[in-house]
């Protein structure tokens, strides 16, 4: 186990796989991962800033005594998990789903960062750099011996284009944004439904060992936690439903909502963006990002929380 710094630690989560974990899990602070073999050190996900990646990175390294970074997996294309990409030797092969590739290669907030978090993130990126190997399905990738299976759902959930890496020896599978464990889920790049119906699928890997992309690691009986996603999503759904019904709009049937157990959970006014994706997609018509947005902060009565 090796400190990273603010909070952030590198944990060993079997021989020579590696979970980084950065409090509180909340807007832009994910958790990756490395995986190292003799072929050199695979890493899942980056960070959203230099600073974070440069943190990450130097966690790596120490722990793996240097070993080279050989190739990066983005999990889904938001900039938490890829940003960071920018920092990796230019050696490193970025792997990804094909539209996370397309999705960064469109990415605007890096270069114009619209006033929704408060403070402004610092990210010391300039340049998004996308995975340049895709899949669509599944991939397999090896460091030497030791095996990592790219999966992607089979439809959209927190984004379209979300992969796990399971690796299948050691039981560890490492979940991007299709988990959050005790931090609010967020789902309007995606489909609450295709969250929902994740679920499962992510429960059939029979993980001993489960690194979400935001919040603690989960060892042992993942089913409490996929039952307060699944809570949640039905939360997102009965709250449409009802408020569609009674002709609100997202942001009164938001304000109409009792979270309950969820009110304490951190980024709470993901809710507004949530029931935002849950009318788009009840009423076939495309999200409006900045309606979104704007909802979401006049919810939270301010500029989102940004602590990157």
């Amino acid at each position: 186990m090796t400190a990273g710094g603010s909070g952030s630690r590198l944990t060993e989560v079997a021989a020579g796989v590696h979970a980084w974990v950065q409090p509180d899990g909340s807007w832009w602070i994910n958790n990756a991962g490395a995986v190292h073999g003799s072929g050199g050190v695979i890493l899942i996900d980056t960070c959203a800033t230099a600073e974070r990646t440069r943190r990450f990175l130097a966690a790596v390294d120490a722990a793996t005594g240097g070993d080279r970074v050989r190739m990066a997996v983005n999990t889904h294309f938001h900039g938490d998990h890829a940003y960071g990409n920018a920092l990796l030797p230019e050696s490193a092969v970025v792997v990804g789903h094909r539209v996370t590739r397309e999705e960064l290669l469109a990415d605007f907030i890096l270069k114009a960062t619209p006033p929704i978090w408060s403070p402004s993130p610092d990210w010391g990126i300039s340049q998004v750099r996308p995975p340049t190997v895709v899949l669509d399905d599944e991939l397999t990738l090896f460091t030497g011996d030791r095996r990592i299976e790219l999966r992607h759902p089979g439809h959209p959930a927190h984004t379209a284009g979300d992969v796990v890496a399971w690796l299948p020896e050691e039981q560890v599978l490492f979940t991007g944004d299709l988990i959050f464990h005790e931090v609010t889920p967020l789902v309007f790049m995606g489909s609450v439904e295709g969250a929902l119906r994740s679920l499962d699928w992510l429960a059939g890997f029979g993980a001993r060992t489960v690194v979400p992309g935001h919040g603690a690691i989960v060892t042992g009986d993942l089913a409490p936690v996929l039952a307060a996603h699944e809570a949640y999503y039905r939360l997102i759904l009965d709250t449409a439903r009802r408020g569609r019904a009674k002709g609100l709009t997202p942001l009164q049937a938001a304000r109409e909502c009792d979270l309950g157990p969820f009110a304490g959970w951190p980024d709470r006014e993901r809710i507004v963006l949530n029931l935002h994706r849950a009318y788009a997609d009840a009423e076939g018509g495309d999200l409006d990002l900045i309606a979104a947005f704007t909802d979401a902060m006049d919810y939270n009565g301010g500029p989102l929380r940004c602590a990157v």
